[in-house]
């Protein structure tokens, strides 16, 4: 693994952090210099916790949340919002989700456990997977999530035993694998039909499976799902998406005279990582989506559904915010110049995965422009570990507080300890207070599983 070759056409933006525009959080703000967040100095916080940082700005999440719901619900009233809990999830993001009356999608039973350690109620929990284990389906027919979501049917007849077993009716929805291309990196498309997800469209094989899921006992075929991708700005994939989803609904009405009275569109809206990213609003994806159901169902007969979205990424992506040190300043004239910091692949691994990028400011020189391009590096044993590459920042100095911004979507869910690296705490902030939510690893954590 190893960075791209270096970009040596950028120049400095000279952008003072609050010029950067969508990548912050709501209520990022500069005083002194000094990067503030919900009400909070991220230096000193820095200070207090330690780097590296997870910061997420308890304001900025809830406002989205609110958003989606009154952008769809005021133009499908039957509506509901699902979060994709795999973007962030800790016991105070459930909770934070079960009182703003959003549902949850959880992937895998760790998700699950935490979302009902949190209180969150079970049938407002939508359980998906793609290799689902018969351990982690016990645990959510157990638990009595409302729906399951079916990926094959080798999936559905574990399903049909164990709600027998337990002598239930489990409520499913069938991930549908439309045939749409997203706009998107190929890493996350997931509606085209080279796809492992779901139940393909080709050969008409998925409408030949709604009839194995209508025979099968302890099942009830409630709706049908699918997901085109994440981190979509182009909209015109989602009403593609709609045509086939509800041209199969009417299909499945008439010949196999089931009305199917709800519908899941997925997430995968897009966010802006970078200050010339300009992704499509809540309001725009809602109007889009729910302008397609309304034609398509007109188109073919069939009632206007339950309408679900599951976002995840657009509900917490800016809202978070990373904080480092500077540890070491390296340049290489006419080549790079690094300013490595006290985290990088452990806490952020999209960059190597995606070549993702991100806008890096110093929090200490919040004030000033953005003068430099710098490579922020981490400090783990890989040649391609970096957090930033060739972006502007200020000047940096030893000790220096790096802020990068839109970390709040897979960034903590997909931490690791390489190298021995312990995590990094969470922090919620919120009118000037701040609260760990999750407590910063030890290296006795580390080892808590060793025998």
């Amino acid at each position: 693994m190893a960075l791209p070759a270096a970009d040596l056409s950028k120049q400095p933006d000279n952008r003072t952090t609050m010029e950067l525009g969508a990548v912050l959080p709501l209520t990022a703000e500069v005083r002194d210099d000094h990067l503030f967040v919900g009400g909070v100095d991220m230096v000193e916080l820095a200070r207090e916790q330690g780097t590296a940082l997870y910061v997420m700005d308890e304001a900025d999440m809830r406002a989205r949340m609110q958003s989606y719901l009154r952008s769809f619900r005021s133009r499908h009233e039957n509506s509901a919002v699902v979060y994709a809990s795999k973007a962030f999830l800790n016991k105070e993001a459930a909770r934070i989700v079960n009182a703003e009356g959003l549902c949850l999608d959880v992937s895998g039973g760790g998700e699950l456990a935490c979302a009902l350690a949190a209180g969150f109620p079970a049938d407002r929990i939508f359980m998906h997977g793609n290799n689902k284990t018969p351990q982690e389906l016990r645990e959510a027919i157990s638990a009595g999530v409302g729906r399951i979501i079916i990926d094959s049917r080798i999936e559905l007849g574990r399903i049909s035993q164990i709600a027998g077993e337990l002598g239930v009716e489990q409520v499913v929805y069938m991930r549908i694998t439309p045939g749409v291309e997203a706009d998107t990196h190929q890493y996350i498309r997931t509606g085209c039909e080279d796809s492992k997800f779901g139940f393909t469209m080709r050969d008409d094989f998925a409408y030949r499976c709604v009839h194995d899921v209508l025979a099968a006992p302890n099942v009830r075929l409630a709706g049908l799902h699918c997901h085109i991708g994440s981190q979509i700005f182009a909209l015109h994939s989602y009403p593609e998406a709609v045509e086939v989803m509800v041209d199969l609904m009417a299909r499945i009405k008439q010949g196999y005279g089931v009305e199917l009275g709800e519908l899941d569109m997925g997430g995968g809206l897009g966010v802006a990582y970078t200050a010339a990213d300009k992704p499509a609003s809540i309001d725009e994806f809602a109007e889009t989506v729910t302008a397609a159901v309304r034609a398509a169902c007109e188109k073919h007969g069939v009632p206007l559904p339950r309408l679900l979205v599951e976002p995840g990424r657009s509900l917490v992506a800016n809202a978070g915010v990373t904080l480092y040190t500077v540890g070491i300043i390296k340049t290489l004239p006419g080549i790079r110049k690094y300013v490595a910091v006290d985290g990088g692949m452990s806490d952020n691994i999209r960059t190597a995965l995606y070549h993702a990028d991100y806008e890096p400011v110093i929090a200490n020189k919040a004030a000033h422009p953005r003068t430099e391009i710098v490579t922020i590096a981490g400090k783990h044993c890989e040649s391609g570990d970096a957090v930033v590459v060739d972006m502007p920042m200020q000047r940096p100095d030893l000790g220096d507080i790096v802020a990068v911004f839109g970390t709040g979507a897979y960034n903590h869910t997909m931490s690791s300890n390489y190298n021995g690296q312990p995590r990094p705490a969470v922090v919620f902030v919120k009118d000037g207070e701040a609260r760990v939510t999750t407590r910063r690893e030890t290296y006795d954590d580390l080892m808590a599983r060793d025998v």
